[in-house]
């Protein structure tokens, strides 16, 4: 087995996965709602029946929480079927290892509470406040902040999957 192949191949699957789990698995009430909180309660409209409901922590927390599991989900199953496909024998505990961590960056990422999120802190402590606020000229600071945490955390998630791994 050449070990930087495999990295390749898993690191090109989990991140192909990921775009398909955020964007098109990602439903349109997880994708409002996960970022609620009681301080900042987010107001979701059904686009089928237009019914309003609002929504607080709790709710923002499930909602977030089910997004992160069919996201990891995704994953799991794009990578897990891939690696098939390509003869490459990943190790069970590598994989649990690489999914819980995507899962839980994921979450950490994705829980947006306006003033208290982890990447708008983090933006705050790195001098990428205005960046991450930017909202104009086509462009969404906060957004791509998100997307580089998650490539970011996805490669260390690919390098744990390798551990272990082998070719069928």
């Amino acid at each position: 087995m050449h070990r930087p192949a495999v990295f390749a191949a898993l690191l090109g699957l989990t991140r192909a996965a990921s775009a398909v789990g955020d964007f098109w698995v990602q439903t349109d009430f997880c994708a409002r709602v996960k970022a609620a909180s009681d301080d900042a309660p987010v107001t979701y409209e059904d686009p089928v029946t237009k019914e309003k409901t609002t929504h607080g922590t709790a709710d923002g927390r499930k909602a977030c929480l089910h997004h992160c599991l069919t996201y990891t989900a995704t994953q799991a199953i794009v990578a897990g079927l891939g690696a098939r496909a390509l003869g490459i024998r990943v190790h069970p505990g590598a994989a649990a290892a690489a999914l819980a961590l995507s899962f839980g960056t994921h979450y950490i990422a994705d829980r947006r509470v306006p003033g208290h999120g982890v990447l708008e802190k983090l933006a705050d402590k790195t001098g990428k406040t205005n960046f991450y606020k930017l909202a104009s000229h086509g462009m969404n600071g906060a957004f791509h902040l998100d997307n580089s945490w998650h490539h970011g955390w996805e490669t260390v998630a690919a390098l744990l999957a390798t551990t272990k791994a082998t070719t069928r």
